[in-house]
């Protein structure tokens, strides 16, 4: 384990050790890992999700800390502070572009090296059915969470995603959302406290930190305003009984019929179903969550959407938390795998965003096949909106994407070659499917949701006099009208533009009060 006789002989390190050891209230230097322990390569790895930040050239921090105590944290902004480096703030490592384990631009290597704060240790969660509330801490995984909300009731949920392994830090404060979505909401709109340390070390929650600050890290990303520790959630009521099904349709079976009746029937019918479609080249695929038993859906979807031609063979009657390890893992009953932190397969790989507020027509449906087709691996996931999506005002919380949206689209592709010809040629695949699409979607701006993290939309470089205006290029598009609001209060609570990375949210210029 790290210690400051062998694992800080360098000068700076040791420099960087006595800082944090002098600042905590608890003993640190057995939570933190420089590059010569040998704890530090694994540590490192262990919650990198995407092989694109795992090669020889990129860059390394300076150090790891692994906090297992508040003061480790608040030591932690204090020092990074008084020498000048840059803080990543990692809970479970699923950015997508990698901005919460390493910096990927280049000119910080010169100006402003950078560690990692990994908050995994932060795993604490406390489920009180009787109140059907709860509070669990950043590093813990939303498989966690989902597992302790199962052994307390089966009859309560949380609406969050369908990954187990994604960490709740990053998830919450982005919005987060899953087969709930049209049901409750995203996963902020069901946040009722939180706790967080400010710029200044601080440790608040809710009354603390006052309103605006609780509504900007309720969907404006937590790591623009500080270090997230915990959110308290409300649990929300799910039958005793759900319904799942999977139907698959390639081009011969009509999929473009399908698929056009999907963006009529998905985002309109009752809030108790969640439709989401999955396009891959050559086929689609339908994979639904129903609150309620086969027979109602099969009547209700040979009524809305007979086009799909369900049956009642196609559906699985499971519990709730049977259907989150079918959507996550396909395997509804091995409850325990929930718990576990490793990914099935890791692989390189890139995601963008896209939201569609007019349905798409069959003509230009045909034509995204063929272009598909011509791109390779890039596949698509439409998940549905309506329900209580439109019934949440876009300023409720800093996520805006609310009523007047049909869908959202992410993108994917992955691969496992390795070396940047292979990357190259990736990237280039989904870009020009994402370029094709532009006519079919929002505008002005073109929306994209944050937590698929794309940095092609927007960076904002480390002190830019032009911090504003670089930040409002992607802001607009992920925050649209909440934007201006977030660097209001971005500016209020740290002004000097400490929690920094190349999509935070900027400051402006002089102080602003709220």
């Amino acid at each position: 384990m790290a210690s400051p006789s062998s694992s800080a002989a360098d000068p700076a390190q040791h420099k960087y050790l006595q800082c944090l050891t002098n600042h905590s209230s608890t003993p640190i230097s057995q939570a933190i890992y420089f590059p010569t322990d040998p704890l530090y390569t694994s540590t490192l790895e262990s919650n990198i999700r995407n092989l694109v930040y795992a090669s020889d050239s990129t860059p390394r921090p300076l150090f790891i800390v692994a906090a297992t105590h508040v003061s480790h944290i608040q030591s932690t902004i204090l020092c990074c502070k008084a020498h000048g480096l840059q803080l990543r703030i990692r809970s479970g490592g699923h950015d997508f572009d990698g901005l919460s384990y390493v910096s990927p631009s280049p000119f910080v290597l010169l100006d402003s090296p950078f560690f990692i704060l990994d908050m995994f240790n932060f795993r604490s969660i406390e489920i009180d059915a009787a109140s059907k509330s709860g509070w669990v801490q950043v590093g813990a995984t939303l498989g966690e969470l989902y597992y302790r909300i199962s052994e307390k009731s089966n009859v309560l949920g949380f609406p969050a995603g369908v990954c187990p392994t994604v960490g709740v830090g990053g998830h919450v404060s982005g919005a987060g959302y899953g087969n709930l979505l049209r049901k409750y909401g995203v996963s902020t709109d069901n946040v009722v406290d939180a706790q967080i340390v400010d710029v200044n070390g601080k440790l608040l929650d809710r009354a603390s930190m006052g309103e605006d600050l609780f509504w900007a890290i309720r969907g404006g990303g937590g790591a623009s305003f500080g270090v997230l520790i915990a959110y308290k959630i409300a649990l929300v009521p799910v039958p005793e009984t759900v319904t799942v099904f999977r139907v698959e349709k390639d081009l011969e079976q009509n999929m473009t019929e399908m698929a056009y009746q999907w963006q009529l029937v998905a985002p309109k019918t009752t809030k108790d179903l969640f439709m989401r479609m999955l396009l891959q080249p050559g086929n689609s695929k339908t994979k639904k969550e129903y609150l309620g038993n086969a027979d109602s859906l099969v009547e209700l979807l040979g009524k809305e959407f007979p086009e799909l031609g369900l049956k009642k063979e196609d559906c699985l009657e499971m519990s709730w938390i049977q259907s989150v390890l079918w959507w996550g893992l396909d395997d509804e009953n091995n409850t325990a795998a929930l718990l576990s932190r490793e990914l099935q397969s890791i692989k390189s790989g890139k995601r963008k965003s896209d939201y569609v507020v007019t349905p798409i027509p069959k003509a230009s449906l045909e034509g995204i096949w063929a272009k598909m087709m011509e791109s390779g691996k890039t596949g698509f996931v439409f998940n549905p909106y309506g329900g209580a999506m439109d019934e949440v005002p876009a300023a409720e919380t800093a996520f805006p994407h609310r009523a007047g949206n049909l869908y959202k689209i992410q993108y994917s592709i992955g691969w496992k070659e390795p070396g940047v010809e292979a990357e190259e040629k990736y990237l280039g695949d989904i870009r020009r499917m994402y370029s094709y699409m532009t006519p079919f979607v929002s505008k002005n701006p073109r929306r994209a949701y944050m937590n698929y993290r794309d940095l092609d939309i927007g960076t904002v470089k480390r002190g830019s006099k032009n911090s504003y205006a670089e930040g409002k290029v992607y802001g607009d598009k992920y925050f649209d009208g909440n934007f201006e609001r977030l660097v209001k209060v971005k500016t209020a609570v740290d002004p000097n533009y400490f929690f920094w990375n190349e999509q935070s949210v900027p400051v402006l210029p002089g102080k602003v009060e709220l």
